[in-house]
């Protein structure tokens, strides 16, 4: 398992499409796996957050919202 480390304004998805390779769809068990910090919409710095190895990826395209 990989962790990643907050900055100030990252939110679930974002990190989602950044580091997981099936992006939106592997969000909610992102949620599951950092569950103490479900109820959080944007995160502060400095928070350690856990990504599985088995959706891990890196994501080359831009999200449709992002474009």
């Amino acid at each position: 398992m990989r962790s990643y480390t907050t900055i100030q304004g990252d939110t679930w998805d974002m990190i989602a499409y950044k580091y997981m390779a099936d992006g939106e769809k592997g969000v909610s068990r992102f949620i599951m796996l950092n569950s103490q910090f479900a109820d959080v919409v944007r995160f502060s710095a400095g928070l350690t957050l856990n990504i599985p190895d088995d959706v891990y990826g890196t994501v080359t395209e831009i999200p449709p919202w992002r474009r």
